[in-house]
């Protein structure tokens, strides 16, 4: 009697056993999907992890403030932090300068003191029978940071980045300024990204790839739309096969707006930053914390690899703020209370309780 043959249907996934990765720096997701952080907390949150090994991040700048800066700081640190290669091309004529601004990740101390003040801050009185279990719990949330720590850091961006971490041949800086084409960009990424091939889900070292600026016009490539945009397309062809995420910034205000849109449908995430006008008067009215913003995050597009399945998000635009001026934080952003009668906050005003000059409320 011949042997049963299994019928494999043509749609189904071939599941092969894929260890989790022993780096730091790198965790497992949904569906195979594997995460690399973007250096904010905050950001890996909105993001469901963070950025998926493998695709192409890009930043759209604000013309009035470098707040995307921000974003390539902590994600190069992050990477410089975790023993991670990293490739860096810059308009400017010393890339390598650009290191030394680069964020230092805090201490314990300072991570005890930003969790002690948020909670302070919270202003939450406990009930002396459920301190001990407030302890317990605070003991295990604890233990869950640590764990967390190698995946992600917080960075104080006051202090400087201790120059041990960017000072060894780990770091390839390129300056792209007065470059007639992108073809040596072009090979210096494809060089730097053949040291990390992806071979059936083993990681022996991962790399990294931050573009500053990738249009600006000390590049002398505002009239090379197709080969910008070509060089973007090769990049990305490259990411795939490769255990690397790459970060490109641009202005896009310098670009026509059908190139604007073919880049943006070019990037796996799509973010850009939005500076806050001086002393706008109107918004600050409308949302809480406002003194405290110094722009907006807006995300357009999330990467979804290995699955079909859109990710919803609770909000798309989320506050910029640097706590105590030295931690990097995104927050939802919430609509003050408005009083009927004055126009002014909650926050201003009394109360519930406090008299009103219009009298009895009308329901």
């Amino acid at each position: 009697m011949a042997a049963t043959k299994t019928r494999i249907s043509s749609f189904s996934r071939n599941i092969s056993a894929v260890s989790a990765p022993q780096l730091p720096g790198i965790k497992c997701g949904p569906n195979g999907t594997f995460f690399v952080s973007s250096g904010i907390p905050d950001l890996d949150k909105i993001l469901g992890g963070g950025f998926p090994l493998g695709s192409l991040v890009m930043i759209m700048e604000d013309a009035e403030a470098p707040h995307h800066m921000l974003l390539l700081r902590n994600f190069m640190s992050q990477g410089l932090v975790q023993n991670q290669p990293l490739l860096y091309a810059s308009p400017a004529k010393d890339p390598r300068g650009f290191l030394g601004t680069l964020p230092c990740p805090s201490s314990s101390k300072d991570d005890k003191s930003r969790n002690h003040d948020t909670e302070q801050e919270k202003g939450l009185r406990i009930a002396w029978q459920y301190k001990k279990y407030f302890s317990e719990n605070q003991k295990n949330i604890d233990d869950h940071k640590d764990s967390n720590q190698e995946f992600c850091n917080d960075f104080d961006l006051r202090k400087p980045l201790e120059k041990h971490f960017y000072s060894g041949q780990r770091v390839d800086c390129v300056s792209i300024k007065d470059s007639p084409n992108l073809a040596t960009l072009h090979d210096r990424c494809a060089t730097f990204l053949a040291q990390f091939p992806r071979n059936d889900g083993s990681f022996s070292c991962m790399g990294r790839i931050a573009i500053q600026s990738l249009c600006a016009p000390q590049c002398e490539l505002s009239k090379m739309d197709w080969d910008m945009l070509s060089f973007i397309r090769s990049l990305k062809s490259m990411l795939r096969s490769a255990n690397a995420v790459a970060i490109i910034t641009f202005p896009s205000s310098l670009l026509s707006p059908s190139f604007c849109k073919r880049w943006q449908h070019m990037a796996d995430v799509l973010l850009s930053v939005k500076a806050i006008p001086d002393e706008d008067k109107e918004l600050g009215k409308l949302l809480t914390g406002y003194q405290d913003m110094v722009g907006f995050l807006n995300v357009h597009k999330i990467a979804r690899i290995n699955t079909q399945v859109p990710m919803i998000l609770e909000a798309t635009t989320f506050s910029i703020k640097l706590h105590k001026r030295r931690f990097l934080v995104l927050e939802c952003l919430n609509q003050a209370p408005i009083d009927g009668s004055s126009g002014t906050s909650y926050g201003t005003s009394g109360g519930c309780s406090g008299s009103s000059r219009s009298g009895a409320l009308d329901f």
